[in-house]
């Protein structure tokens, strides 16, 4: 069974089992976590689409900690010898999907 959930303005495809990075969540290691938007389940007879939300399905998930992404590095050059170098790390909280109910 899979399932369509939404958080942080992304839609991500989901199995039990799968571990994948999402936006920075409030909790530290171990601590679980259910997801509420869920857009469609599927992999069972035919699958479920909610309109645009699912009503009392859920995605529950561990949290394994907080990762930081790879740096982007903005670099500004002038013709007059002037230069600039800033940068951005995002920060995700990677989850381990638990239980998907419908």
């Amino acid at each position: 069974m899979y399932a369509v959930i939404k958080t942080g303005g992304k839609q991500y495809r989901v199995q039990e089992g799968d571990v994948l990075r999402v936006e920075l969540l409030k909790g530290t290691a171990n601590e679980k976590v259910t997801f509420d938007e869920v857009l469609m389940i599927g992999g069972t007879d035919s699958p479920k689409v909610g309109k645009p939300i699912l009503e009392g399905a859920k995605v529950e998930a561990e949290i394994l900690g907080a990762v930081k992404g790879t740096k982007s590095l903005h670099f500004h050059k002038n013709f007059f010898g002037w230069t600039r170098a800033r940068g951005h790390r995002q920060q995700y909280t990677e989850v381990k999907i638990t239980g998907i109910t419908a």
